[in-house]
């Protein structure tokens, strides 16, 4: 068990942090817990995260205060509002908008479950719609300059009504105004990094492009088609060394609604090598949406 599974909050409910009051816990991982919070000034619920100092090294907080920093000079429709950022005796904190919805990790999980084979997968116009958008946020974030390096289904919430997607967790950002990355740490999530990131070289925009078109893949396939591995080391290893190309199949193999043209947009946006990827999120929208015009009007 981890160290955040262990810790109690019980405690905290009923209490007052910043501007809010803990009212229940939503969620916990990694090295955080978000609670659901009232915030007494401004009359609504939003969500509250905490890092508890128990857990935490210099450079756990250091990640935690930049990953609010980061989000709080973010400003999109598709990016969750970062309201408050501060500290207590026990813990650092932030607070954010409360998204009424589910994950879009929840999402392909409960479209694999359906029980016509057929339906096992985001259907593509979605699929598009929500990429679409997630990349204009990234996009907008980049020229900011800031990087987000851990997109996957898990940061993107879908809001119940609108089914806007939202990024949230920019946890393990980059702020390149920043110039202090004194070592290499792997951040991420294994499926979704690209080589770079796994052998701590200078990451950019284009690294979240890679983790972007994996996401894409993963809506439109039933499972990914990666090359057999018993562990995250062996599949960060078989990432690097997969030079060629790491995907065993093309989306169009493994659902019939994709059109060939989508295999050439995810094998573009996941290059090994950044040089050979999309170079910017507008790039890579652009095909999208051409895309879109061809095949699914």
């Amino acid at each position: 068990m981890s160290g955040i599974a262990k810790i109690k909050v019980d405690h905290l409910i009923g209490n007052e942090v910043g501007t809010s009051t803990i009212l229940k816990e939503l969620a916990r991982g990694g090295m955080a817990i978000v609670f659901i919070a009232y915030q007494r000034t401004l009359k609504r619920q939003i969500a509250l995260k905490i890092l508890p100092k128990s857990l935490m090294t210099p450079k756990t907080a250091e990640r935690f205060q930049s990953e609010a920093e980061s989000a709080a000079i973010l400003s999109h429709p598709n990016i969750i509002p970062v309201y408050e950022v501060g500290e207590t005796d026990a813990f650092l904190f932030f607070t954010m908008q409360l998204v009424e919805g589910q994950s879009l990790a929840r999402m392909i999980s409960m479209a694999k479950k359906n029980l016509l084979p057929s339906r096992r997968t985001i259907p593509v116009g979605e699929a598009v719609r929500i990429c679409g958008l997630v990349l204009e946020a990234l996009d907008y974030a980049h020229q900011m300059e800031i990087i987000h390096r851990d997109i996957k289904p898990d940061n993107v919430l879908v809001e119940k009504h609108t089914q806007r997607p939202l990024i949230t967790d920019f946890g393990v950002a980059k702020v390149l105004r920043a110039e202090d990355e004194k070592l290499p740490m792997v951040q991420g999530t294994p499926v979704y990094m690209p080589p770079e990131q796994i052998l701590g070289r200078g990451v950019d925009g284009r690294s979240d492009i890679y983790a972007t078109g994996t996401m894409l893949f993963k809506m439109l396939s039933p499972d990914l088609p990666l090359p057999p591995f018993d562990s995250k080391m062996m599949l960060l290893k078989q990432k690097v060394k997969r030079q060629e190309g790491y995907f065993l199949k093309m989306p169009s193999e493994l659902n019939a609604d994709v059109n060939e043209d989508m295999d050439r947009i995810i094998l573009k946006a996941t290059a090994y090598r950044q040089a050979d990827r999309y170079q910017t999120c507008r790039d890579f929208l652009k095909d999208l949406q051409a895309y879109e015009k061809a095949h699914l009007h």
